[in-house]
């Protein structure tokens, strides 16, 4: 497949607009700092998607949904398809570079519901997206501590690691997007090297592994279900819900030196770097289980660290622990950044209650200091419900997935719908856009569906799927908000009149 290259770099085309310039013809005054530059850009998304968060923690639920052979060739199928939704919203990014980003692009190409819409969508998968991911960590760091020092987590003390976890992060994120792009460049690496250390200690230090059959070919159902196709399906969302988080690029297009190319690329990069790295790392854990059975069933709670206890030692496998939970750690910060800027950027077209309050940004460090606050503190308490339902955490997961899913291809769906109306910006698809859009349509499409079925059976209240009453409550909030926010809520044409410029200079404290 070919990219058209950069209209830029076409002979007889002008050189690239400043972004700065290409932000106010979008409607918005530069107030963030713009200090972040490719590479960060490309680490926060992978950050966020982060292999040793999203793999490690759902590796249980894959156990038992599909076993091996799911995880492993719906891995390599999923990476596929996101992979083209990746490209997809990719070439939106790059003609509409804001901090507002997915909504920004809906209300653009189809209108203000469509952005209204989007908008909701994306910020809940973005806020339950914190809260899955700092929760998941608290998990295993209290398997750490149990490791340790024989720590009994208990779902209280989970939450108090958990409220610990957030306002680390949220810490981090107030000393501005240099420190966060810092973080996320050691971020890649220490996913990178983490990965590396595991795999290569999973495959040199036991003296037995699993056949290459059993890794590729071993199906195993424990959900309840006799269809095998259903149960397969379902198993997709172990992969599904790791490939989720790489509109963060995008949302920090507005503090990124040549977003316009450098977002759009941070998204594609982050997804088929996390595609090769991610599969992997599931290989490496897989060949490595010594009792299946066990794993599942394992007294830390978390069945990868029951695979280094097996295979490696508890002394190694306390350090390997450590190693994700630091990688861990850099996934949240990295997702604190990008829902943060989101709700920046969905204040400063009033979309949100209290808008004036979260739009407003530090002149110290030009961070969006309120918003990182309305972030952490909003998913904790998605989180809360955990201390007393064993399946909170589940429901969490669901929320984020469900969530930011359909946003990712709703501005897809409106690019192509737009036709010849689009005018794309200097990353492009050329005469793959239009396939590859499709593509990622119809995928989402059925991802979507798949993630609001049952998942075990019988289905009670403990295992009952939430993700379709998390979208009917999203989708009811933006309903019935719209009606009281439809007269405020705009995005702007371009920026210039007097009253917008009062504003922006108003929000800055």
């Amino acid at each position: 497949m070919s990219i058209s290259p950069p209209k830029w770099s076409d002979p007889g085309q002008d050189p690239p607009k400043d972004e700065e310039e290409r932000l106010r013809e979008l409607g918005y005054q530069p107030v963030l700092a713009r200090r972040m530059g490719g590479f960060g850009n490309f680490a926060i998304s992978f950050s966020v998607i982060s292999i040793l968060s999203g793999c490690m923690t759902l590796y249980g639920f894959g156990l038992g949904t599909g076993g091996p052979a799911v995880m492993l060739w719906g891995w390599a199928g999923v990476g596929l398809f996101v992979l083209c939704v990746g490209m997809a919203l990719a070439e939106v990014t790059s003609a509409y570079p804001t901090s507002g980003a997915l909504y920004y692009m809906a209300d653009r190409l189809g209108g203000r519901k469509w952005g209204w819409y989007t908008g909701w969508l994306n910020l809940l998968g973005l806020l339950g997206a914190i809260a899955g991911i700092d929760y998941g960590c608290a998990l295993f760091t209290g398997a750490f501590l149990n490791l340790q020092w024989g720590f009994e987590p208990t779902p209280g003390s989970t939450m108090i690691i958990f409220i610990c976890i957030l306002l680390l992060h949220a810490t981090l994120n107030l000393f501005g997007v240099r420190l966060v792009s810092l973080l996320n460049s050691v971020s890649v690496w220490w996913h990178l090297g983490g990965v590396a250390l595991i795999v290569g200690a999973l495959a040199i230090v036991p003296s037995d592994h699993q056949s290459p059959e059993f890794v590729f070919g071993e199906f195993v159902n424990n959900t309840g279900w006799d269809n095998p196709i259903y149960v397969a399906a379902i198993g997709l969302l172990l992969a599904q819900y790791t490939f989720s988080g790489y509109d963060a690029s995008a949302h920090l297009s507005e503090e990124t030196s040549n977003a316009s190319v450098a977002a759009a690329k941070g998204i594609v990069r982050s997804i088929w770097v996390s595609w090769i790295a991610g599969f992997a790392l599931l290989a490496g854990l897989t060949f490595a289980i010594q009792d299946y059975a066990g794993t599942q069933d394992t007294a830390t709670g978390v069945p990868p660290a029951q695979i280094f206890i097996d295979a490696l030692g508890t002394g190694a496998a306390t350090a390997l622990l450590l190693v994700v939970i630091v990688a861990q750690l850099f996934c949240g910060n990295a997702e604190v950044a990008a829902a943060s800027r989101m709700v920046f950027a969905f204040s400063r077209d009033n979309a949100l209650p209290g808008s004036r309050l979260w739009r407003k940004v530090s002149s110290r460090t030009q961070t969006p200091v309120p918003a990182v606050w309305l972030s952490v503190s909003f998913a904790c308490l998605l989180a809360v419900p955990s201390l007393y339902s064993a399946t909170a955490y589940g429901a969490v997961t669901a929320i984020n997935v469900i969530g930011i899913t359909p946003a990712y291809a709703i501005p897809v769906y409106l690019r192509l719908r737009a036709g010849n109306r689009f005018e794309p910006g200097p990353w492009s698809l050329g005469r793959w856009s239009r396939p590859i859009g499709w593509v990622a349509v119809v995928w989402v499409a059925c991802v979507t569906v798949l993630f609001c079925l049952p998942q075990s059976n019988p289905v009670t209240v403990d295992s009952m799927n939430y993700a379709s009453i998390a979208l009917a409550a999203v989708l009811i909030l933006a309903t019935v908000w719209w009606f009281v926010a439809r007269h405020s809520y705009s995005t702007p044409s371009a920026y210039g009149n007097a009253r917008e410029q009062a504003e922006i200079a108003e929000n800055i404290v």
